[in-house]
């Protein structure tokens, strides 16, 4: 190559990199395999090496030929006299590197190095994307709506974009196309032709996240969120408890004059969240998940099959239900009992 292809080549070799932000060794080895390969093509040697150096851009394309008598192939083989010429103490039998020219390879191997770089470039930018993304499952991305279907919206998490069902949306809300979106990764698949995202704003574990993000306690440790259930866009309910006696752990959710819950409902369009305190005693816990009904008393029908009796009077009967049965329906799902709620005098 003379200064100017080496000039060009080596512009040309920067701009991919800068432009797909891959390792500059992997686009290296995509070119001598792509020269490699237009060589074989080309001459039917299937013993080709080619060295590209990343510093001056020069190419180094050469065969193997074994060292014979008399040449019977001249693709493979090399008589002793001739290499003798490049190595002169070779021997019968022995391998000889030879360099080959450059410039005979023309279209053939121009279209076959630039195959084999995109493949490898797509190969390298899938490995990126997978690796960037294999511990985003059930985690919170933030990512910018991009464009929409009928069915979905698209979300551009930066390397790749992930999949918003419009079902998965919290009732009611309004999204914008341009505008940033925080989202749950409800499932993560990495296959063979890269990455798929499922995303969501409907799934319980957006709103856990969502606390995790505001609340230090839940990050740290000292105040444990035990489960969440989700009426999405209505209401959720989440289980909170603490192992250290000095900690409330209602009140580090709450916060003062309830700025910290106030941060996660101002993301979810009006959906409200009951805090409630869990207890190793199921019975006791039940209770406290039927809130705001009060004085209900509990009854353990099977541990086994996780069902419950729930018996209430007067007001706190219909607010155990609550409204279209959402109260009790949480209760359950919070608690893993199903509860079945009755008046006291129903006995």
């Amino acid at each position: 190559m003379n200064s100017k292809q080496v000039k060009e080549f080596l512009s040309a070799l920067d701009n991919i990199i800068k432009e797909k932000g891959i390792d500059k060794s992997i686009v290296i080895d995509a070119m001598e395999q792509a020269m490699v390969a237009a060589f074989r093509k080309k001459t039917g040697n299937p013993n080709g090496k080619c060295y590209v150096d990343e510093e001056t851009g020069q190419i180094r394309l050469c065969s193997f030929k074994t060292v014979v008598e008399e040449v019977n192939d001249e693709r493979l083989e090399i008589s002793l006299e001739d290499a003798k010429k490049i190595v002169p103490e070779i021997e019968l039998g022995e391998t000889i590197e030879k360099d080959e020219e450059l410039k005979d390879f023309g279209r053939v191997a121009a279209g076959i190095a630039k195959q084999v770089v995109v493949q490898r470039i797509k190969e390298a930018e899938k490995n990126m994307i997978s690796e960037e993304f294999k511990d985003k499952q059930d985690e919170l991305l933030v990512g910018i709506l991009s464009r929409e279907d009928a069915n979905n919206y698209y979300v551009d998490l930066g390397k790749t974009h992930g999949i918003l069902p419009k079902d998965e949306i919290i009732p009611g809300e309004k999204l914008e196309m341009g505008s940033s979106v925080k989202v749950y990764v409800s499932k993560l698949e990495i296959g063979a032709k890269g990455v798929f995202i499922l995303l969501s704003r409907k799934h319980y574990g957006f709103v856990k996240r969502l606390l995790e993000l505001e609340i230090p306690e839940l990050s740290d440790g000292s105040v444990i969120l035990y489960s969440v259930a989700r009426d999405a866009g209505s209401r959720s309910k989440i289980a909170v408890y603490s192992e250290y006696e000095n900690i409330d752990p209602i009140g580090a959710i709450i916060g003062e004059k309830g700025n910290r819950i106030n941060r996660v409902l101002k993301q979810l369009n009006g959906e409200k969240i009951d805090v409630i305190l869990y207890d190793k005693d199921p019975k006791v816990f039940i209770a406290n998940a039927l809130s705001p009904a009060k004085n209900v008393n509990i009854t353990i029908i099977s541990e086994k099959d996780k069902t419950a009796l729930a018996e209430a009077t007067g007001d706190n009967f219909s607010l155990a239900i609550g409204k279209k049965g959402q109260n009790v329906k949480l209760a359950s799902k919070l608690t893993h009992y199903k509860i079945e709620v009755k008046k006291e005098s129903d006995n």
